[in-house]
């Protein structure tokens, strides 16, 4: 199936059907832009975890983890800059009551347009990139009533005006309503990282340049949710923070860049999926941006983020908290032949939605394959993951129950549980379950049969070829974590 927009309602249906990802609450007809993960879906996202982890963490000697609270100080907040920027622009049709984000609304017009008219388009997107620069609001509804932009439901053109909407979820902190302090669900991972940058740097004896990593929950008010698990109100990041002498930004900028892709095509995903996407308009904490942007059923987007963002966030907490965020560096300046001393570091961030990288190993293994003969109808709807990522390493499928076949079938599970995720079944024909594998991206199936009592060997099939190879089942074990490796 073509990597296109039809592909994107398949996965969602896939994955509802065989327990990856289902709508929270559904039961109370859902919540929207809220997932749960089901048995297999919490098993993928923690396989892409722990990918993230090892090659952060484990392969780099001065790479650290935290795990920081959700709840955090509310005054973080403000010297992030996060209570007074962190927000979008939206407008409301009068007639549907629909909300949308401005950027949003013109853009979906604009791609129309570009079939037409390319150069209006572009023009259209130039203006409306300048206006948000400015935060014209007068001047982005005048624009969306020049082209008599619609609602998708009521089609009308009675909007709101445009006004800014913050993302940030407020809750109330203490044990009473009128004595509790208002604090905020964190929209990002990253400052509960700067804020430990001397807990972690002193007790850890961290010596620059270092980085903290860390995988947890954040949440954002979004206007407009769409994408199935691609933008969601409750989501989880995985971000590292890289702390460095100021003046080799630059170059630790570079490194990430090359240091990060790496890692996306070990996922086994062809680098033409992707490619690099540099910020033209810089956030006002960076001097050098990217994306690292995949290509979705809805066109490339971004995965991950690359940024770097000077000693901006450091320098603000040591502002707010009126504690000094300095770095001794003892290291000899080779143009001064003295120490580099007192410094704030400067900072490169790489910081890659988890839910994101999980719709695209998803997009990227769904494949339905048509494999009719002359004499039947047949095809497959099959998750072709890498074997490190697959939520299931093995099944195990004995032929039938009786005959001591579900005796020697366990005795294979009992020896490869230890060391990966193993799955047993024996209903159904041997057929059904290679399918019900195939859908679950299980890269190898046993099947133990009569002769496995004769000779001790069985027969191992492979997802992908759906070949099928008879071996003994004492290389099993070892066959899978090869594999795996």
């Amino acid at each position: 199936m073509s990597n296109s927009e039809n592909k994107l309602p398949s996965i969602i249906s896939h994955c509802k059907e065989y327990g990856f990802i289902f709508q929270s609450s559904e039961i109370y007809d859902g919540l929207s832009a809220v997932y749960d993960y089901g048995q297999w879906g919490v098993e993928l996202k923690k396989n892409i975890k722990d990918a993230w982890w090892r090659s952060m963490v484990y392969m780099h000697e001065n790479i650290v983890g935290i795990d920081s609270a959700i709840f955090m100080h509310p005054t973080i907040w403000k010297a992030s800059g996060h209570v007074d920027n962190f927000s979008d622009p939206m407008i409301d049709n009068k007639d549907s009551k629909k909300r949308y984000r401005v950027d949003h609304l013109i853009e979906q017009f604009a791609e129309q347009l570009s079939i037409t008219n390319p150069d209006e388009a572009n023009a259209m997107l130039s203006l409306m990139e300048n206006l948000l620069s400015k935060d014209d609001f007068t001047g982005l509804k005048n624009l969306i009533e020049k082209y008599k932009i619609t609602c998708n439901i009521s089609n009308t053109c009675n909007w709101t005006d445009v006004r800014q909407f913050n993302l940030m979820f407020e809750t109330k902190l203490g044990s009473l309503a009128e004595e509790s302090d208002t604090i905020y669900l964190r929209p990002e991972t990253a400052q509960g990282i700067f804020v430990n940058f001397l807990n972690v740097q002193k007790t850890g004896r961290m010596k620059i340049p270092f980085g903290i990593a860390q995988i947890g929950k954040a949440f954002r008010n979004e206007i407009v949710a769409r994408g199935f698990i691609f933008r969601m109100r409750e989501f989880e990041q995985m971000e590292m923070q890289f702390f460095v002498r100021p003046g080799t930004q630059k170059e630790w900028y570079e490194y990430w860049k090359n240091a990060r892709i790496k890692w996306h095509y070990e996922l086994g995903i062809p680098p033409a999926q992707y490619r690099f996407h540099d910020h033209q308009k810089l956030a006002h904490y960076a001097d050098a941006a990217c994306d690292i942007e995949y290509n979705f059923p809805m066109g490339f987007k971004e995965v991950e983020g690359i940024h770097s963002r000077t000693n901006f966030d450091l320098t603000q907490h040591q502002t707010f908290s009126k504690k000094k965020q300095f770095y001794f560096d003892n290291d000899i300046d080779p143009a001064t032949n003295k120490p580099y001393g007192n410094y704030i570091p400067y900072v490169i961030e790489t910081s890659i939605g988890l839910d994101r990288a999980i719709l695209m190993t998803l997009s990227e293994a769904y494949t339905e394959e048509d494999l009719s003969t002359p004499e039947k109808q047949d095809s497959r709807a099959v998750l072709k993951f890498p074997a490190k990522i697959a939520p299931i390493k093995l099944a195990i499928l004995p032929l039938m129950k009786k005959d001591g076949l579900a005796e020697l079938a366990k005795e294979l599970m009992n020896d490869c549980k230890p060391h990966f995720l193993c799955y047993y079944e024996e209903k159904d024909s041997i057929g059904k379950r290679y399918r019900r594998m195939d859908a679950l991206g299980t890269p190898f199936c046993v099947t133990i049969d009569h002769q496995t009592k004769e000779d001790n060997t069985v027969t191992i099939r492979y997802r992908d070829s759906m070949e099928q190879e008879r071996i003994p089942m004492s290389e099993v074990k070892e066959k899978v974590l090869n594999a795996l490796n």
